[in-house]
């Protein structure tokens, strides 16, 4: 089976969405399966006003016509509701080419962070993007029943996976904090609250891996924190292996990959008890979820290290892209027909 994934996140960009796609693409071989991506490498683009790391791509309709008869692909995904995959909607159903999506992101939610933009406005649109299709991938049961209530249908699981090779416990702690240290790991950017945690009286010390928008000016508000810049692999393994408790103060992500790599590397959990944390600790107890951040944080230092990493392991990518392999197959007719 060869599937052609368009999405409007990709490279340089480091998210939930670009690694999961990459890890896709990695285990799919080895389920019989070949993914093609149509992606910003693929046209000329324009950085995204305000977040300059974004590429936005200039695409025509020609020229996603011409990509997906290049590729011949027995099923098209579209991953983002960004230029390219508005215009492969566009072309898959002005050619009755069946396809399905993903619900990444919420979008809605960002926006109104961002700008005085009604959610109902907001979810109207995507709808009519994600309603179009065989189905829309979710990755938590909590966005499921979230995207229901605002009229989204044919919902299907797609759940994360972990690398618990690179994200594991270290036997000693490799970077030097006052301890104890809190860490964050993520996009510094509005959506994240991630104010919320640098507010905090906590002892020790905060730490922060990333990059994004708001850095110049969450470093120049908060110079006691260590903001380390952009960590991939076992560099970013490294700094959760040296921490005690991994904060996570977003109240708008659908899931949070760093979640699972926090865990397996022995991190416990703190976070505000939403969509995302929710869903990744379940009944776990290796996460303390509170509207109190700074309560949690500190609760959170009594948990066993080893049974965040054993949680951690019931997550694997090679279970996330079977189960991706899987649904495009049940909502793609002629996936089913040649099975």
């Amino acid at each position: 089976m060869r599937v052609l994934i368009a999405t409007d996140a990709w490279h340089p960009q480091i998210n939930g969405v670009v690694r999961s796609l990459e890890h896709l693409a990695r285990e799919a071989p080895s389920l019989g399966a070949e993914v093609v991506f149509l992606s910003p490498n693929d046209f000329r683009t324009m950085p995204l006003p305000g977040y300059r790391e974004i590429r936005l791509a200039l695409a025509r309709p020609a020229a996603v016509r011409r990509a997906i008869a290049r590729v011949r692909p027995d099923a098209v995904h579209i991953a983002t509701e960004g230029p390219i995959g508005w215009i492969t909607r566009r072309v898959c159903r002005d050619e009755s080419y069946p396809f399905t999506t993903s619900y990444h992101t919420r979008f809605p939610e960002y926006l109104a962070a961002r700008f005085p933009v009604p959610l109902s406005w907001s979810y109207a649109v995507l709808r009519r993007f994600h309603n179009g299709g065989m189905g829309t991938m979710v990755s938590s049961p909590t966005l499921e029943r979230d995207l229901k209530a605002h009229g989204f249908r044919n919902l299907l699981p797609w759940t994360r996976g972990v690398d618990a090779n690179v994200f594991c416990p270290r036997p000693d702690r490799p970077l030097a904090f006052s301890n104890p240290v809190f860490l964050f790991v993520g996009r510094l950017a509005v959506e994240k609250n991630l104010e919320s945690f640098l507010r905090l009286d906590l002892p020790g010390s905060k730490v922060v891996v990333g990059d994004g928008p708001l850095r110049g000016a969450l470093t120049a508000k908060f110079p006691d924190v260590h903001f380390l810049g952009v960590r991939t692999g076992a560099a970013l393994a490294d700094v959760y292996a040296s921490a005690d408790v991994f904060v996570f103060p977003s109240l708008t992500d659908t899931f949070g990959i760093v979640l699972l790599e926090a865990l397996a590397c022995g991190l416990p959990i703190a976070a505000f008890p939403v969509m995302g944390p929710r869903d990744v600790i379940g009944e776990s107890e290796c996460g303390c979820l509170d509207r109190d951040l700074r309560r949690a944080a500190l609760q959170a230092l009594c948990i066993p290290r080893d049974r965040c990493r054993a949680h951690a392991l019931t997550f694997s990518w090679q279970h996330s892209v079977r189960q991706f392999l899987d649904n495009v197959a049940t909502a793609s007719p002629s996936v089913r027909a040649g099975a």
